[in-house]
């Protein structure tokens, strides 16, 4: 298994990629269209959809307790359109990291246009 450390700009914080090898045995490499883990600053995240349902409290404090114990286990979905990240899904995730304060949220980033960002806000 190969490991690969990103190198971000100073406002991210790098994280591990590790690519297996494929099932038939072939070097795994990274795949430039696919999605990347990254750990991204609270505030350069949009949520246009953000007020249009409420979350549930319970949730929301039980995301907070496991994150604040073992950190979070499943990254939130993010779109980067032109450079800018906006957050369609992970609300429960979402508000659980701005109530406990964290700068930062671990986010699986893919790639996509003003019209796929057109198609998520309908």
């Amino acid at each position: 298994m190969a490991n690969l450390v990103l190198r971000l700009p100073n406002n991210l914080r790098p994280i591990s990629v590790s690519a297996a090898a494929s099932s038939n045995g072939s070097p795994g490499g990274l795949q430039s269209k696919g999605p990347l883990i990254l750990e991204l600053p609270m505030d350069k995240i949009r949520r246009p959809l953000m007020r249009t349902r409420s979350n549930d409290p319970q949730k929301v404090k039980e995301l907070m307790d496991s994150i604040s114990e073992i950190g979070l286990q499943v990254p939130i979905d993010v779109l980067e359109v032109d450079g800018e990240y906006y957050g369609f899904s992970g609300c429960h995730r979402y508000e659980a990291h701005q109530r406990l304060g964290l700068p930062t949220i671990r986010c699986k980033v893919r790639r996509g246009t003003k019209e796929t960002l057109r198609h998520h806000l309908r």
